[in-house]
This record gives structure tokens, sequence and C-alpha cells, in this order.
């Protein structure tokens, strides 16, 4: 656990045109969350802007770049500009994704999944201790929206997040989204996928929009999107993580087709309403217990 924790509430992704609108807003947020790829330059408006929003709200730092599953090894010029985006706003938390985007000098502009093996884990779980010692802290690893599955995995993907964060000390962000969209895509089971993750070592959770197409054989296909509401089926999804949990930072993720503040603004108020329902009820509870 983190040592300055984000608050159990709902927050959003900072986006350049909300800014005046967060800062000036009667309603708070729990929190923000940016993309650290995007305050790697020394100065500037984001920057300013950046400075503003984090003087009144904690902040999360959500990496995209960092390619933490690559077979090459960590870009050291990244992971310092990491760090010196860490140190100069010292958030509450610093995530990234179990996937890689990066191929010899190349970066990708998706995140790409890996087969669930000995080697994979190996790998991985030597670039987080890297991560985790240049940052002097744990960080948090988000599990992969998937479309398809490698034959030559040798565990599933729970157990495989289980024995990362086991290995290498670091938290987990649990996307429900991402869990949604892999049941969907691959045909499994999205409640026994949440009823087998590591849910003691989450930390922080994702809701996102997700898109619908369709396959080369017509079959129902998402596209984990960014780029509309949260679904019905993954705020129920959500309903029964926290029904575990408790209330956890939450992360309202809108990254393309950005709207206007009001409607950002209502999905956050959305999440918080969850949150508040599961914290009262885990207080009526403990009041029956000492009853």
């Amino acid at each position: 656990m983190s040592a300055n924790p984000l608050p159990p509430r709902a927050g959003v992704g900072l986006k350049a045109g909300h800014v005046g609108a967060i800062l000036d807003d009667p309603y708070r947020v729990g929190f923000v969350e940016v993309h650290a790829e995007n305050y790697m330059g020394a100065g500037g408006p984001a920057h300013r802007a950046l400075t503003a929003v984090r003087e009144r709200f904690p902040l999360s730092v959500h990496g995209v770049g960092l390619s933490i599953g690559a077979e090459a090894g960590l870009n050291a010029h990244h992971l310092e500009r990491l760090a010196a985006v860490v140190g100069r706003y010292q958030p509450a938390q610093v995530s990234e994704h179990l996937a890689w985007s990066t191929h010899s000098d190349h970066y990708l502009n998706d995140l790409l999944p890996l087969p669930y093996t000995e080697a994979t884990l190996a790998r991985i779980v030597r670039h987080i201790d890297q991560v985790q010692e240049r940052l002097s802290r744990p960080i948090l690893i988000e599990n992969p929206a998937t479309y398809l599955a490698f034959e030559h995995s040798t565990m599933g993907e729970t157990e495989f997040i289980a024995e990362m964060a086991e290995r290498s000390g670091c938290g987990l962000l649990l996307d429900v989204n991402n869990v949604f969209v892999s049941a969907v895509n691959q045909d499994w089971n999205a409640t026994k996928y949440i009823n087998a993750f590591p849910l003691e070592k989450v930390e922080e959770i994702h809701l996102a929009g997700h898109a619908e197409d369709c396959d080369d054989d017509g079959d129902l296909l998402l596209i984990d999107a960014h780029d509309r509401p949260v679904s019905d089926a993954v705020w129920t999804l959500f309903e029964t993580v926290i029904a575990r949990t408790g209330p956890l930072p939450t992360l309202i993720e809108w990254d393309n087709d950005v709207p206007d503040w009001p409607v950002l603004r209502a999905e956050a108020i959305a999440a918080e309403a969850i949150l508040e329902r599961f914290d009262q009820r885990a207080a009526l509870g403990k009041r029956h217990a000492a009853g």
C-alpha cells in the first residue's frame, strides 16, 4: 500500500479542456489521473495546468509507454523521464500496463498482449523491480484488455498476475472494463475472473466505455475504446468487485471523443454513488457486529 494512498472515491482523467471546469466546480472529484507521457517536457501550459490542479486534488500518474513486457528491456531514457514526472508532482499512485509497446527503437501506438509463461513472468518481475527501485516506491500494474489468447501460455491470466504481484511486491490496478472486454472477446466468465483475481492487492480501479464491432466470423467483438459512457454490464461488474473489496479509488477513463465536463462529471458521480452505498453497507455491518 502506498504511503499516501488515493481516497476511496471517484476520480477522472485530466483533460486540458476540463481544467478550468474542474477547478471552478463546487463538486470536487476524489482525484485526478494523468498520463505520464503528456508531462515529460520541461514546461509549458500543460505543466502550469497540472500544477494548479495538483495543489487542490490528489494525483495519480498512469504510464502508457514504459513497455513493461518488452523482451529487449526497459528504455532507460523513458524511465528517467518518468522518474522526473514522479519527482516533480509526487503522486499518490504510479501505474503501468501489463503489456509491451516497443520493438527495437520503435514505439507502437498500442498496448500489446503477452504470453503467460514463466519466462515472461521472470522478465516482467525484473522490469517492475527496476522501475520500483528507480522511483523508490511500489507501482501498480493494470490487467490488459485482450482480443486473443496465446496457445503456448502455461498459466491463466489471474494466476500470472497474482504471481507477478507476489514476486515483485507491486500493487494492482484492476480495470473492470478490460475484464469485461476480454471475457466477451474470449468467451469466458467475467465474474469467475474477478473471483480468481488477487483483489487484496488492488489499490485502484479503472472504468471506461467500450465499442462494439464484429470479427471476421460475425461474432461480437468489443474494443477498449475509452470513447463513451461506462456500459450497464461494466457498472454491474464494478459492483461485484466493490462488494468484495469495499470502496477503492475508482477512475473514469474517457480518452477519445472527450465530452464536455458535465458528462464526465456525471460518470464520476455515478461511480461515487456506488462507492458510498457499499461504504454505508460496511459501516452498518460493523455496527450490527458490535451490537
